[in-house]
């Protein structure tokens, strides 16, 4: 099996677990290809944390799809995470290990778009791509140079105690979290 092989339906099976009728109706497939072939760059060492669960993301799709540890390792754990697989990850973790509500059932996209509105790239569907646009957008993310509130980072909320652009994003998320929690927006 080859890289190219394996990329493929490793996009596939990560574009399928974020997007689908409940929250868009249009192709988001050139945004995706252009986070998925976007380093995730970091400058808060926790944020590491971050880039090791979207690596895992890759073994994950393997495990679920039947490819062996080695096989991943030699076609797709070729290259640093990805901003794409880090949202991914992130979002699955949040939806996994926070938010799991069987009444309300998998969030896993919904958390990722909450993510995308916030950086500013929830109208970027196939019919409206800008690359250039996307890469000032993710230049600003990976640089920390958005709002005190988020806005333009992963999660925007109204009253943050902190500035976000100093918090790791875990800390971000839980701060979005919470607020979400207090006002009582979780469906």
């Amino acid at each position: 099996m080859t890289k190219n092989e394996l990329n493929d339906p490793y996009f596939e099976w990560m574009y399928r677990l974020v997007v689908d009728d409940r929250y868009s109706n249009k192709s988001y497939r050139r945004l995706f290809y252009k986070l998925h072939d976007t380093e995730f760059a970091y400058t808060i060492p926790m944020d590491g944390n971050r880039a090791e669960d979207g690596i895992e993301l890759r073994y994950r799709f393997g495990r679920e799809q039947g490819y062996r540890d080695a096989v991943i390792a030699n076609c797709l754990d070729i290259r640093p995470c990805s901003i794409l697989e880090m949202m991914i990850a992130l979002t699955i973790r949040c939806e996994e290990h926070i938010m799991e509500d069987p009444d309300i059932g998998n969030r896993t996209g919904q958390w990722f778009w909450s993510m995308l509105v916030s950086l500013g790239l929830g109208s970027m569907s196939d019919v409206r791509f800008d690359p250039v646009r996307v890469d000032e957008i993710l230049d600003r993310f990976m640089d920390h140079d958005y709002a005190p509130d988020g806005k333009g980072g992963l999660f925007t909320i109204r009253n943050p105690r902190f500035d976000m652009r100093s918090m790791e994003i875990w800390y971000q998320m839980n701060c979005y979290l919470n607020e979400i929690i207090r006002e009582g927006s979780l469906t």
